[in-house]
């Protein structure tokens, strides 16, 4: 399969560890792109709900893929969101080309961007985070009985859905703090002189002009992979939010990407992410 060209990926909310990941869509498309810079932005490996009970090998596969970029000399940021938290004691940790980070002022272009997850703005994270811990235990929940929904609609001929999309879109005050939360992050960007602000964290990939009184920001979201299936990326001067589709792949070539383990070259002896993990859980963060 032929590779992809890309300047640069962006990722979030991918939510390793949990039922709700997609992460043989996400591993397929990882290996049929060639990035010259991957920044992860928040919530790749799900902390908070993380149980030795799951982690499939596909989202080992995927941990593999993204050390294999690292491993290859392409820069790979990590900026930690609320459900990896626990890394932020690492925060300017440095190994080859990975770096890991809360927040990232970068170049793009000739203009200026300023990345991180977003859950800083979340007043229920920063008050109530037993509140969050709940709520993304429910989502959890409700992804898992979506699935079985799908599985059934599917036997029946009909077309698939998300719940948890429907209930954001119907309920008002999910969509006003969805718009609140991009012209916050729009706002702030604004008075700090940047062009682009790049968040994760609100499963909503979009990419917009939003103006204020004070200037005019390009907002970008990466959205998820546990809904949307999206990342952003940015090729030629030019974003784009790209959109997982089964279809965009013929099945020899998908035959072909899951078979491959080139990936793994003797990293399952060297890396016990299960172990690791509990580590980080059991370790209270400073």
């Amino acid at each position: 399969m032929n590779k992809r060209d890309v300047d640069l990926v962006i990722l979030s909310d991918v939510h390793l560890g949990t039922y709700g990941c997609h992460a043989k869509e996400l591993l397929r498309y990882l290996k049929s792109i060639k990035p010259k810079q991957l920044l992860l932005n928040g919530d790749i490996i799900d902390v908070w709900q993380f149980s030795k009970r799951y982690w499939p090998e596909s989202h080992m596969k995927v941990v593999r893929k993204i050390l294999k970029f690292v491993a290859e000399g392409v820069p790979v940021t990590y900026l930690t969101g609320n459900h990896d938290e626990m890394l932020r004691k690492f925060t300017d940790f440095q190994l080859g080309s990975l770096t890991l980070t809360n927040k990232l002022s970068l170049p793009i272009g000739k203009k200026r961007a300023w990345i991180f997850h977003g859950d800083i703005f979340d007043v229920t994270m920063q008050h109530s985070k037993w509140l969050a811990r709940l709520g993304a235990i429910g989502y959890d929940s409700l992804i898992l009985l979506n699935s079985f929904v799908n599985w059934m609609l599917t036997k029946l001929g009909r077309e698939k859905m998300s719940l948890s999309k429907r209930i954001k879109n119907s309920i008002k005050n999910a969509v006003k703090f969805i718009n609140d939360f991009e012209v916050t992050a729009a706002e702030l960007a604004i008075e700090k002189g940047y062009e682009y602000v790049i968040c994760g964290h609100i499963h909503q990939p979009e990419i917009r002009q939003i103006e204020t009184e004070k200037g005019t920001v390009t907002y970008l979201n990466s959205g998820d992979w546990v809904e949307n299936l999206t990342a952003l990326e940015y090729h030629k001067g030019t974003w784009q939010i790209y959109r997982y589709h089964a279809a965009d792949y013929p099945l020899s070539d998908l035959a072909d990407l899951d078979a491959d383990t080139s990936e793994n070259d003797d990293l399952n002896g060297k890396l016990d992410i299960k172990r690791l993990l509990d580590l980080f859980k059991s370790e209270p963060a400073v």
